[in-house]
């Protein structure tokens, strides 16, 4: 482990130069030369001298490396020079440092460092680095100790240039460039994975842009089961199988990336006890596979310590190569893979390795209008790249005296094409002194404030340097705020394209041709054993299941559903969206329907699109209860006209919107199926064969007779002032609706008349009402029902 420590970056048998110093420190006459020592944020520390001894005395060691520094600025580099850096050091007790070398400013520029791991006795390190950038006289050499308060010592400190045996040599990767297929495969079960999202005719779309390699991000450690044998599960497998096949026919490169993390959320240090058994599984099951297929360990382990990490990573390799020693397996650092990192990984001795990180600098530009950051970006926006004083825009008041206010100052600096290509070089440089191959896992500009000229500009910096430097690069993503096609279009490959992105990016374009949605003219599948291509979905529910194999009522799975909370439901997002205007006097939603829970009840409801700011997302609604099919256990047809369905209003912005007879039949957004009236509790229902389906209106109106009068719940409830009551009969008769108050006084009548069989809805105005409780009944014949509502001003 020490000698591992003491000699890094692969420059072997330095000769020295004249043994000319450059820097040194035997602190013999004090803090002399150009170093000082400081204490930053919330580190307290002293120092001291003693017989040429440095020592550190830390009483807290803050949260963050750099918190405490010894540090010596003014230092003179030459460009495409290799230096030696000496020192030795010793603490307390066993504790990590890390030392490097930069340039004297900020932003700060890495140029090379190591991490040292002290013991009781002084050791000496070394480590090496070549200036790949411009010769700079004010470099700086530091010595960070914060996140331990265990004190440090310090003596014959030096920097020597040296020469050196040429660098290795940066290896190659058997692809060039591509990109993520995200969303797909990080859901938190087997079950919720929408697989038909993506087909193989989607990776040949992406092949045929010039693509040679796609990364697929799997929430891993959610397709497994228990500890401690965390077991691959079979759907998952099923599925993955399927993806492997598509790349191993049109012989795409297949990143498979385990993205098993939650940026919020610092790495467990026992994640090893789940990466080590998930991996050999998937090792051995995709051992005899073509060696386009990838493992890669982790997606960006962060607030954990690299030299724990790295020992996790060692325990993978090793897992897998017990089953498995043919393909590639794709490592990274610590810090969210970021190219800082790298340095820290140890030279493995597995030499079948892709050593990656991402990039997304400078960070102002690439996160503005994220959400997911501390703090938050979302009023971040305009922010141009290269830099351009007149069009930058002022720091938001939300982010003022944090981090991104100092990114601004920052910005004329790290917003240039030169600054880029620099950090771009830390990783290239670690490749061509260890003679790895790297990867660039993931970069992009997120596009939600961004200007697209901006993006273009970017990636045509990024991409361009990479693919000459030999790098190869996936783009986060494919679909999605980082990805190729056009910001809030359909994403349609035909249509939708970022043309100038792909070209910055250098891939091939096909032509692009303006979408018309048209009316559809017949029926079609929502989910047959699998979401209909074009229908997205997905759904809140404990458990909620797309593929359960316990009872189907045709094919091998069907859903289920239990547990959802009020207003929780399944969604089938039509992408594009559907004109359902020429087909709605004719056509049926055509369902199989199993429920366990004569009580319960699920509403149907077609939601359409929002146009604009003055419009919003209206809904029409279907509330399905034991009066259409019994909830007995048994598979039951149910059978709606899509002329039976009534709107019910919006929920946009946090608010509600009575209804106004907007709904838009030639603009469908979604289908969803949704816990309306009340939380599931412990009902269970199955669906299957849904799809909407021709059908004639005579035949409509006598098959969809309810078995027995209902009154269904108003909707909404509370509400202020409008609401909707409906309710199904089974027969022609004399209805009578009245709402009445607390005390038993009618309000008002609504029905007072002779209504035909089948479903009925009036709306209710109680605007001139009090707040308070409300009573609605329904009388028809000599059956009696009656529910209470809540008006609230």
């Amino acid at each position: 482990m020490k000698k591992a420590t003491m000699l890094l970056l692969g420059l072997i048998f330095p000769v020295l130069i004249n043994a000319q110093i450059v820097s040194n420190g035997d602190f013999s006459n004090g803090l002399t030369g150009g170093w000082s020592f400081q204490d930053l944020e919330t580190a307290n520390a002293t120092s001291s001298i003693t017989d040429g001894v440095f020592h550190a005395s830390i009483t807290n060691g803050g949260t963050e490396v750099w918190h405490i520094q010894l540090s010596q600025g003014g230092i003179s580099l030459q460009q495409d020079s290799t230096y030696l850096v000496s020192f030795k050091a010793s603490a307390d007790s066993q504790r990590t440092i890390n030392a490097s070398v930069g340039l004297n400013q900020d932003p700060w520029t890495y140029y090379g460092g190591t991490q040292a791991l002290l013991a009781d006795s002084m050791q000496i390190f070394e480590f090496t680095f070549t200036l790949r950038s411009s010769s700079n006289s004010n470099a700086r050499v530091v010595f960070d100790m914060g996140k331990s308060a265990i004190n440090v010592h310090l003596d014959d400190i030096s920097i020597e240039k040296i020469k050196a045996v040429p660098l290795k040599g940066m290896k190659e990767t058997p692809f060039t460039k591509g990109v993520n297929v995200t969303n797909w495969f990080q859901v938190a079960s087997p079950q919720q994975i929408d697989f038909t999202k993506y087909t193989k005719q989607d990776f040949i779309n992406i092949k045929s842009l010039g693509a040679d390699v796609i990364r697929l991000p799997i929430n891993l450690h959610s397709m497994v089961g228990a500890a401690p044998d965390y077991a691959l599960d079979s759907l998952f497998l099923f599925f993955l199988d399927q993806v492997v096949d598509w790349a191993e026919e049109l012989e795409l490169h297949l990143i498979l990336d385990n993205h098993t993390f939650d940026p919020a959320v610092d790495t467990d240090p026992d994640v090893g006890d789940i990466l080590v058994p998930v991996w050999r599984q998937m090792a051995a099951h995709y051992a005899d596979r073509s060696e386009f297929i990838y493992f890669e360990v982790l997606n960006e382990p962060h607030g954990i310590a690299e030299s724990t990490w790295n020992a996790i990573q060692q325990r993978v390799i090793d897992a897998i190569r017990e089953v498995d020693q043919t393909h590639t397996i794709v490592v990274g650092g610590a810090n969210f893979n970021s190219f800082n990192s790298l340095q820290y990984i140890p030279e493995f001795a597995d030499t079948n390795l892709i050593y990656t990180y991402h990039f997304y600098d400078p960070f102002l530009l690439t996160h503005q209008g994220a959400s997911w950051t501390d703090p938050s970006l979302v009023s971040l926006s305009g922010i141009p790249f290269p830099y351009n004083a007149a069009a930058m825009p002022g720091v938001p008041s939300d982010l003022q005296g944090t981090w991104v206010e100092s990114s601004f100052t920052d910005y004329a600096t790290d917003g240039t094409a030169e600054r880029v290509q620099e950090l771009l070089d830390i990783a290239i440089n670690f490749a061509e002194q260890r003679g790895v191959a790297i990867f660039c896992g993931e970069l992009g500009v997120y596009n939600l404030n961004s200007e697209n000229e901006s993006r273009v500009n970017w990636h045509t910096i990024v991409n361009a340097y990479l693919t000459e430097r030999g790098v190869s690069w996936t783009n986060w993503d494919y679909h999605g705020g980082f990805g190729v096609f056009e910001k809030n279009s359909n994403g349609l490959f035909d249509h939708d394209l970022n043309v100038p992105i792909l070209e910055a990016m250098g891939f091939t374009v096909p032509p692009q041709t303006e979408y018309v949605m048209k009316p559809d003219s017949t029926g079609f599948e929502v989910y047959t054993d699998f979401s209909a291509k074009g229908v997205s979905s997905g759904g809140s529910g404990n458990p909620l299941s797309f593929y359960d194999k316990s009872d189907p009522y045709d094919g091998e799975f069907a859903i289920h559903w239990t547990g959802a909370n009020q207003y929780q439901a399944i969604n089938f997002d039509f992408q594009p969206n559907k004109d359902l205007s020429e087909i709605i006097d004719w056509t049926l939603l055509k369902m199989y329907v199993k429920g366990d829970t004569p009580g319960a009840t699920f509403d149907l409801r077609f939601i359409d699109t929002k146009t604009g700011s003055d419009d919003h997302p209206w809904r029409m609604f279907y509330r399905v209860s034991s009066s259409e099919v019994p909830f007995d256990g048994e598979w039951n047809l149910l059978e709606i006209p899509l002329s039976s369905f009534v709107e019910m209003g919006s929920y946009d912005n946090n608010q509600w919107f009575d209804p106004v007879g907007e709904f838009d039949w030639s603009a469908v957004d979604n289908f969803n199926i949704v816990a309306e009236e009340a939380a599931l509790g412990e009902a269970n229902f199955w669906f299957d064969e849904i799809e909407i389906v021709s059908g004639l209106i005579d035949d409509i109106e006598e098959e969809f007779t309810p078995v027995s009068f209902t009154l269904n719940q108003n909707y909404p409830n509370p509400f202020n002032p409008n609401t909707v009551i409906s309710y199904q009969l089974p027969a022609s008769s004399t209805v009578q609706l009245s709402v009445f108050d607390n005390l038993g006084r009618k309000v008002t009548t609504l029905v007072d008349s002779r209504q035909q069989s089948g479903s009925h809805s009036v709306k209710f105005d109680g605007s001139a009402l009090a707040s308070g409780i409300y009573f609605y009944e329904l009388r028809v014949g000599d059956n009696i029902q009656r529910k209470s509502m809540m008006m609230i001003k």
